[in-house]
């Protein structure tokens, strides 16, 4: 479950050190090659609503084995484009079936397992998924030692191929016939609805979405903020993702070490507050002589994502336990909001705020005190008493 939450960010970052030799063959400019990025994440935000809710009509399995499955297919498309064109196609096919694996398999810890059990597990999984984005740009670079930037995406392939017969032949079916919804498009529609109409769940799903947006602006832009803001090259991606990831992997150890003692609300409050004092401490060291300079530069964004891996699997759970009976369509639209704001995030916002480090760390900063707002009025608004995990 861990390796299909990591297709995602192995989907992104894999790509990045290969930027500057697509840029050369297609002749296009940063600006453009960001698309690469977008693309993806648009087309998998798009998608997502409908795949937690096809896994509570047919089974987890069937939709993660046929997603990943086309992932497959589509990167090998991507290994084969000749323009930038015609390699957003398949990236856009890539992003629609990716989410089979990565969102439906979040569902399947909270179908077997409760209470402490599953906020255990959830931080293992988030935590194995932290090391993602540190390993596929590292991945990325060694793979360019070896031939051009197609290679990356026949690796991709290999890993979706891969992935699927896993699943196909080793993952059991946790959502038996007599919990599925029927499979029509008016039932699987009224399950998105029962979650986009609620406001506390909107509460926390935009909580977590911003939060974790003030550090995905990072990941989104590292291309720039690597080799542009940084001065680096193809094979340094690693000076600041494994800081960056470090910090997830510790803050999702700490809520795994916490499961059973500490409460999720608790858990969720901590982590945003160490995330804004992260970002507080990234744009004061963005002011001064410590602007670009190495390890300062990644300090802000290592105590962004400790708080963003303390907080994220707790409020996964919370989303899952406020419907039960449509957990599959509760994890689609958190996925679904989280995506739009990151693809928006990385087309929209990324290439007017990375002309500078300050301009990044304020604009990460703006972002993570919403979340925390967000997550505030929450905890006014549904008092401990009354409250599930949330």
């Amino acid at each position: 479950m861990a390796s299909l939450s990591m297709l995602g960010p192995f989907s992104i970052d894999t790509a990045f050190p290969a930027f500057a030799q697509m840029r050369g063959d297609f002749e296009v400019g940063t600006a453009e090659m960001q698309w690469v990025v977008s693309a993806y994440l648009l087309a998998f935000a798009a998608m997502s609503p409908f795949h937690g809710p096809l896994s509570d009509a047919v089974g987890r399995k069937p939709v993660m084995v046929w997603g990943v499955g086309i992932y497959a297919l589509a990167s090998v498309g991507c290994a084969l484009s000749v323009s930038l064109e015609m390699l957003l196609v398949f990236r856009v096919l890539q992003g629609l079936a990716a989410g089979g694996g990565v969102i439906v398999s979040r569902t399947l810890i909270r179908d077997v397992f409760d209470g402490a059990e599953a906020q255990r597990l959830m931080s293992i999984t988030v935590m194995i998924f932290g090391v993602a984005p540190a390993v596929a740009p590292i991945v990325g670079g060694w793979l360019l030692q070896l031939g051009a930037w197609p290679v990356v995406f026949w690796f991709l392939a290999v890993v979706g191929l891969s992935l699927s017969a896993s699943v196909a032949l080793w993952l059991p079916e946790t959502h038996p016939p007599h919990r599925r919804i029927p499979f029509r498009f008016v039932a699987m529609l009224r399950g998105l609805t029962i979650p986009a109409r609620d406001l506390t769940f909107h509460r926390v799903v935009w909580s977590a979405a911003l939060s974790f947006g003030g550090q995905f602006l990072y990941i989104g832009a590292a291309a720039i903020f690597v080799v542009d803001l940084l001065g680096k090259g193809e094979l340094d991606f690693w000076i600041f993702f494994v800081p960056m990831i470090g910090g997830m992997v510790l803050g999702s150890l700490l809520s795994t070490r916490a499961a059973g003692r500490v409460s999720g609300r608790r858990l969720i409050t901590i982590g945003l507050i160490a995330a804004a004092v992260g970002s507080v401490l990234n744009v004061a060291l963005a002011i001064g002589p410590t602007e670009a300079v190495l390890p300062w530069a990644v300090l802000g964004p290592a105590v962004i994502a400790f708080g963003s891996g303390t907080a994220y699997p707790s409020q996964q759970l919370a989303v899952l336990d406020l419907f039960p009976q449509v957990r599959g369509s509760a994890v689609s639209l958190f996925s679904f909001c989280t995506l739009v704001l990151n693809a928006v995030t990385t087309a929209l916002l990324a290439p007017h705020v990375t002309d500078s480090v300050l301009h990044l760390a304020l604009a990460a900063a703006v972002m993570v005190f919403a979340g925390l707002a967000l997550w505030l009025w929450h905890l006014r608004s549904v008092p401990a008493s009354v409250a599930t995990s949330a």
